[in-house]
């Protein structure tokens, strides 16, 4: 049987709730992926310590990313089938426990295999973290709110990956590479206590979970979701570049050393930030003119999409100063475009569907990290930096326009 699904937004039930709670429940999710990327970052800021010490080459280097990411895309489609089972507090408590504990062990690496085995565990919980998070925002914010939402709990990430280089570098020059892994683990299980003490789920997430979870025969018949998965598959690999290579870029291309890393690095993450805020920002103003919200976040992301582009010029600048200005450009479009297309699934999809669709499509672009991860290494080491930032300076834009061309509604076979 054709059927099609229309969202259950039930945005005047989010209207009874108190502004307070929701504001709340959108902290934690930030300061969950703020903690997720200062796990994430401290193999990429101290790379240029780590590729030294255990002589580890760039395809070796490669290879460990590969490792994490190979853990990231299996489990972001299983963490988000158990988070709409268990519902946001269980399920995102769970993943945070278990990426915390990966990280500590990060301190215990010997070498190339065991750094690779600790990085596969971590990408196993890290990989629930923006399921959880979409899934939060799906349940207490309407849909007018949720790309300024979905900007607030992404920046997150940038926020994470501005205070690692400085932070990071710290450590290690004061204290170690092993201390400044288990220091960042232990933030996770801090976060995890003011978690279970004080997070409430809305009343309403409960019965949502029963009524609104979709059947995964019903999700994998519809166009939207895979074409959705395949745009991130050319999207995502390319945050991931500028996260795992940027520290390791400034050393090779421009001689910096750890302190001269943790003084700039932060630069281009800085401006994702402030991306996140200008995706919700212009999507509030051009929403004005096109009066709906599903065609409004399809014209943002062509917008900051063409932004990343400037990374294509990033290998004719000789001035490091340029570079970071180029590279800065390009982040700030991701994450512009990022806040728009995280609260898309919301559009299409009742709210106990939309970690599914999320971590589903979170495979996908996943496979493309371990891709193009593959690909930098062996472009860096063949050729130089120059070719990858034309590639990740043009992906974006085969990404937009199949966000551009995705229905804005889903229909799926049910049986």
């Amino acid at each position: 049987m054709r059927v099609q699904l229309i969202p259950q937004d039930k945005s005047g039930d989010r209207g009874l709730m108190k502004p307070r709670e929701k504001w709340v429940a959108l902290g934690f999710a930030f300061f969950a992926t703020v903690i997720n990327y200062l796990d994430r970052q401290t193999l990429s800021v101290m790379a240029p310590v780590l590729l030294e010490k255990f002589h580890i080459s760039e395809i070796s280097y490669s290879r460990i990313i590969f490792a994490f990411m190979l853990a990231y895309t299996l489990m972001n489609g299983i963490s988000g089938r158990v988070l709409d089972r268990l519902g946001s507090k269980i399920g995102y408590g769970l993943t945070i426990a278990w990426w915390s504990a990966a990280e500590i062990l990060h301190a215990l690496t010997a070498g190339v295999l065991s750094l690779g085995v600790f990085r596969f565990l971590l990408g196993v919980g890290e990989a629930g973290n923006y399921p959880a998070g979409v899934k939060l925002i799906a349940e207490w914010f309407p849909a007018e709110e949720r790309s300024l939402a979905s900007g607030v709990f992404n920046s997150g990430a940038s926020i994470g990956a501005i205070v690692a280089p400085p932070l990071l570098a710290w450590i290690v020059l004061s204290a170690g590479w092993r201390t400044a892994f288990v220091a960042v683990g232990l933030l996770g299980f801090a976060w995890l206590a003011a978690w279970m003490l004080l997070y409430r789920e809305p009343k309403m997430a409960a019965e949502t979970r029963k009524t609104e979870r979709l059947p995964l025969k019903a999700l994998l018949h519809s166009r939207f979701l895979w074409q959705f998965t395949l745009s991130k598959v050319f999207s995502d690999p390319v945050w991931y570049f500028y996260t795992f290579w940027f520290p390791q870029y400034l050393k090779v291309a421009h001689g910096f050393s750890l302190r001269q890393i943790g003084e700039t690095a932060w630069i281009p993450f800085f401006t994702a930030a402030i991306g996140n805020l200008a995706g919700g920002a212009v999507f509030s103003g051009l929403l004005r003119w096109t009066g709906t919200a599903a065609k409004t976040r399809r014209i943002a992301i062509m917008i900051f999409s063409a932004l990343m582009m400037s990374a294509v010029f990033v290998g004719g600048s000789r001035s490091a100063e340029q570079c970071i200005v180029l590279i800065s450009v390009a982040t700030f479009g991701y994450s512009g475009a990022l806040a728009n297309l995280l609260a898309i699934p919301g559009d299409v999809y009742p709210t106990g569907a939309v970690a599914s669709i999320w971590g589903f499509a979170s495979m996908g672009a996943g496979f493309g990290g371990m891709i193009f991860s593959l690909a930098t290494g062996w472009l860096v080491e063949r050729y130089s930096f120059h070719a990858a930032f034309m590639l990740f300076g043009l992906i974006p834009l085969l990404a937009a326009w199949m966000v551009w061309t995705l229905p804005e509604k889903a229909e799926v076979n049910v049986f």
